[in-house]
């Protein structure tokens, strides 16, 4: 232990920084894993002893970590009890498909985790916090939760590239130049750069909603939400925006998807979440859930829609 004596007028400072060769204290056998000041009025610690075997702990990987946790969840609209003690982990870099027959809750969940629906009962957790009733907090949580729904949502009176960088400018506060050089790199991504100074309506189906998908991506969320977003397309169309999807999942964005596309949950998901009746009724991975569903209900489901 060294202890440096100050027989001045006591610091003032909140800390002080001393430096000290310590090659001289080590030659002269001395312990220098700490050093203790001291003046005439009492002992100041500037540092804390540390055991000779103390290791940090390592930060969690990428996929060790939940992003997202839905613990207890309940929703009901009316007497009508549409989501029933919903409890569902999604790790950092996990790509999650919803699927299930229409009126089972899918979208209902998918809408909670930015609470675009609130909830009655339980709690939802995007990195660790808590999802705020209102207010700024919601506001800047929402920020980091992008999603794409069943209809585009772009504004009309805007071009593209207006579209998606409203969103950085007005509530990330990014310069105008920036991100607009973001938004053209995310429109390259998606595969419709040259349609930038066009409005929605001039665009197909297909274009729009990747246009949607480049403006969720804009604000840089920690997690995508997606609700049944090749619903509203023409058949032709489904593969351009799935393609863009399959993109996404293999760069290892987060991903939470309801969809009622069996090939994509069979290709791009880590987990598939079968829900039916406001429960979800079985988790799995893709494999193991379209070869060897375990639930009466998932056999019966994947019967009727695997045979057409």
């Amino acid at each position: 232990m060294i202890t440096l004596r100050h027989d001045g007028p006591r610091p003032t400072w909140g800390f002080v920084i001393v430096s000290v060769p310590l090659g001289n204290f080590q030659a002269a056998g001395h312990d220098v894993k700490s050093v203790r000041m001291t003046d005439s009025e009492g002992e100041l610690d500037l540092t804390k002893d540390e055991p000779e075997d103390s290791v940090p702990e390592p930060a969690p990987a990428a996929g060790d970590r939940p992003l997202v946790v839905v613990e207890n969840v309940n929703k009901h609209f009316g007497e009508l009890h549409v989501l029933k003690d919903i409890n569902l982990t999604v790790d950092s870099g996990e790509v999650v498909v919803v699927i299930g027959p229409s009126g089972g809750g899918k979208s209902t969940l998918c809408r909670s985790i930015n609470r675009l629906e609130p909830i009655d009962g339980g709690k939802i957790l995007v990195d660790g916090k808590e999802l705020p009733k209102e207010g700024k907090e919601l506001a800047r949580l929402r920020a980091d939760v992008g999603m794409v729904f069943q209809s585009f949502n772009l504004f009309a009176h805007k071009t593209i590239l207006e579209n998606v960088t409203l969103g950085p400018v007005k509530v990330r506060k990014q310069g105008k130049q920036e991100a607009e050089k973001h938004a053209m790199e995310l429109l390259d991504r998606v595969g419709i750069a040259n349609q930038a100074g066009k409005y929605p309506a001039q665009l197909s189906g297909g274009q729009q909603q990747r246009a949607a998908i480049a403006r969720s991506l804009a604000m840089k969320p920690k997690v995508m939400l997606f609700d049944e977003p090749t619903s509203a397309l023409d058949p032709e169309m489904v593969n351009e925006v799935l393609d863009v999807m399959t993109g996404l999942a293999r760069e290892g964005m987060t991903m939470i998807v309801v969809t009622h596309e069996m090939g994509f949950a069979r290709r791009a998901a880590q987990k598939v979440v079968f829900m039916a009746d406001g429960q979800i009724v079985e988790e799995n991975t893709p494999d193991e859930f379209f070869t060897n569903a375990r639930t009466d209900r998932a056999k019966d489901f994947l019967s009727k829609i695997l045979t057409h």
